[in-house]
């Protein structure tokens, strides 16, 4: 059993063939004809030669079918881990430390590694920790990155830079250098693209092609627009026109190797290693959770990340990349009817296929058409919708998302995402410190009690009801301390004070020395300390300290309960109080104003 845990094509391998092996050839074979083009496409915005793009669409591919979970899920290159890539190597080559590809495939190994460890030790968790408003302000940012470093290529003049202030001011110095013939086919290309993802099935479906074949060509644009380009290339030589084109590609695939990186190497990729493997392994399981509850399947995240490590060893073997669950290729292997990971072995070797015969043919390729093709794919990320919502749900969130965005425009892809992790887990852990609390009321007639700055209910002088909504530990221990101080030094009246539980998932060490000095300090004034709605697990670690032996007061198991036997206590002379608060909502308030 745990062979087949670790080994998910021991699963789906039995009893394969027949119908489910047509559905996974055919898919392969829409996938091959989308990744072809955009692994060279995505080469280039790494900053490597186009065939290392089909590289890490080989091995890649076949190591996941074995380790990874999802049945769906194409790996290989994709926009924002090229664009990181690129990032984590430049340094590096200037450096002088390896040259693009020998970093490139360390970065690979290295990403890999983390991946598969973090798998074995079970630390998909952590994971959590990238926030979705800041992955989405990376994506975002990225793209619009990613979009402006291709603007260049369209207009056939020089620049560069992995920042907008790099970017935009060589970009605005080479226009007056703008190549017309670039421009034309460039221009041409991303029209031609975008038409072709916008109308192009519809209006195939509408000429009277069958609905799948309709889809085949469609996504078979880009190898269109590829063929048409380097026939133009030929036609009208652009080369000599001063068309940067792809040049000569290596014929064949390269041979498995190991290179072993030296430790300054790996010291210094190491960073940008983990932060590839996190957003990579980010991006990878939510495409792949999404597209597995749609069949009502299941994907096992520890093992993801093992299947994702694997794809990223694989990758570095062969002379790859760091690659990842890609959303659009997955979503078309997914949409093209894939039932195992077989499609995906099927599609590397269509992959490699194409490396064995079709790149002496991809020499005169100009390099806009495969800007254009980056350019069209990365402007789906970028959401500005998604800053809106976040902007008028959570304005906290929104810092974290807009600080990421500045920041990757501003500075770099790594500080980017960096400083978006940092500031969110700043801010959570100012407001865990600051946890929200509430005096709360009776509402009359019923044993609900609500707070008494929303709702009408009921209190009474002599007992004071605080509803804690945060689990207790050593940031907020001492928040607690004043807050529960100031309420008592406002009611003159008060002998109980009753702090109600529902929300308190952990009491911590420092926390139980703030609940023990409350009890004291409260117990020196005359007034007792309950707890009512303690969890059973909390209330098991309370049971192994000394707290409840010297508890002044109860530990109730209802706050009704509480009110009830403490209003007994007080005797006939306790009456309670009405508070009107700032408003009445859902059920208490129609039954308020029902009488």
């Amino acid at each position: 059993m745990h062979l087949i845990h670790r080994l998910p094509m021991l699963q789906w391998a039995r009893g394969y063939g027949g119908a489910v092996l047509s559905a996974d050839l055919l898919a392969a074979v829409i996938v091959t004809i989308m990744l072809i083009p955009q692994s060279l496409a995505y080469a280039m915005l790494a900053n490597l030669p186009p065939e290392v793009g089909l590289y890490a669409s080989i091995l890649p591919l076949v190591a996941y079918a074995v380790f990874g979970t999802s049945r769906v899920l194409a790996v290989g290159p994709v926009a924002v881990v090229s664009l990181m890539t690129a990032s984590a190597i430049g340094p590096v080559v200037q450096a002088g430390l390896a040259d693009a590809l020998t970093a490139a495939v360390a970065l690979a190994l290295l990403s890999g590694a983390m991946l598969v460890a973090a798998g074995i030790f079970r630390l998909g968790f952590l994971a959590n920790f990238l926030s979705h408003p800041v992955m989405s302000g990376f994506i975002t940012a990225s793209g619009i990155l990613i979009a402006a470093g291709q603007i260049r290529h369209l207009l056939g003049v020089g620049g560069g830079g992995s920042t907008l202030p790099e970017i935009l001011p060589a970009l605005f110095a080479g226009l007056p250098r703008t190549n017309p013939w670039t421009l034309a086919i460039g221009a041409g290309s991303l029209a031609f693209l975008y038409a072709a993802r916008r109308w192009g099935r519809h209006g195939l479906v509408r000429a009277g092609l069958p609905g799948w074949l309709a889809d085949m060509l469609a996504r078979a644009a880009p190898i269109l627009a590829i063929a048409a380009a380097i026939a133009l290339a030929k036609a009208l030589d652009l080369g000599g026109r001063g068309v940067a084109l792809v040049g000569a590609i290596p014929q064949g695939l390269p041979g498995l190797s190991l290179p072993i990186p030296s430790l300054e190497l790996l010291a210094a990729l190491a960073p940008a290693a983990l932060l590839i493997s996190v957003v990579g392994f980010v991006e990878s399981v939510s495409v792949g959770q999404t597209l597995a509850a749609r069949r009502r399947e299941r994907i096992a995240p520890d093992q993801e990340l093992i299947g994702l490590g694997a794809a990223n060893i694989a990758a570095g073997l062969g002379g790859g990349y760091p690659v990842t669950g890609g959303f659009a290729r997955s979503v078309v292997n997914y949409d093209a009817g894939a039932q195992t990971p077989a499609a995906g072995v099927f599609t590397a070797i269509g992959i490699a296929l194409a490396a064995l015969f079709l790149t002496p043919l991809l020499a005169d390729l100009p390099q806009a058409v495969l800007a254009a093709t980056i350019i069209l794919a990365v402007l789906s990320l970028v959401d500005f919708r998604a800053i809106r919502r976040v902007l008028d749900y959570s304005p906290r969130d929104f810092l974290a998302m807009a600080a990421t965005i500045l920041v990757t425009l501003l500075v770099g892809v790594e500080p980017g995402i960096s400083a978006g992790v940092l500031l969110s887990l700043v801010m959570q852990l100012y407001r865990s410190s600051r946890p929200h609390s509430a005096v709360v009321g009776q509402v009359p007639g019923t044993e609900h009690f609500r707070n008494v700055d929303r709702h009408r209910v009921l209190v009474w002088p002599e007992i004071l009801s605080l509803r804690v909504d945060e689990s207790l530990y050593f940031a907020n221990s001492r928040f607690l301390e004043d807050r529960i101080a100031a309420l008592v030094a406002d009611r003159p009246r008060l002998r109980h004070v009753v702090l109600m539980c529902p929300a308190v998932n952990d009491i911590d060490a420092s926390a139980l020395e703030s609940l023990e000095e409350i009890n004291r300090r409260l117990a020196e004034g005359g007034i007792r300390l309950h707890l009512s709605e303690v969890k059973g697990p909390v209330m098991d670690r309370l049971r192994r300290s000394d707290f409840l032996r010297h508890l002044s007061g109860q530990v109730f198991l209802s706050q009704h309960e509480a009110v009830c036997r403490l209003r007994r206590d007080l005797g006939p002379d306790a009456s309670p109080a009405q508070e009107t608060g700032l408003a009445c909502y859902g059920d208490a308030a129609r039954l308020l104003r029902g009488g």
